[in-house]
């Protein structure tokens, strides 16, 4: 194994892995900021009104796009297991 396989293995799972966590970030982060954008209008401070809607949406994103991560993942260790055939050959 190369310096150059190493380097691509890792950039290959990297941005794998930062594609499939950006619609579960992006989801998050756009319930926070109206979350808060209605606590700053209506000064209620309460914790659970910052928690409970982020943690019931994320895990509907994560529900939605299951069938999408799963296809990444299997595309991702398809192409890790070809390259490692052609490297051992």
């Amino acid at each position: 194994m190369t310096e150059e396989l190493i380097i691509q293995i890792f950039n290959e799972v990297f941005y794998t892995a930062f594609l499939i966590l950006l619609p579960i970030l992006g989801v998050s982060l756009v319930i926070s900021v109206l979350i808060s954008i209605f606590q700053a209008a209506t000064s209620i401070q309460e914790m659970t009104l910052t928690f409970v809607p982020k943690i019931l949406v994320t895990a509907v994103t994560i529900i939605l796009t299951l069938p999408w991560i799963i296809d990444k993942i299997t595309e991702l260790t398809i192409k890790l297991f070809t390259m490692f055939t052609t490297v051992v050959k």
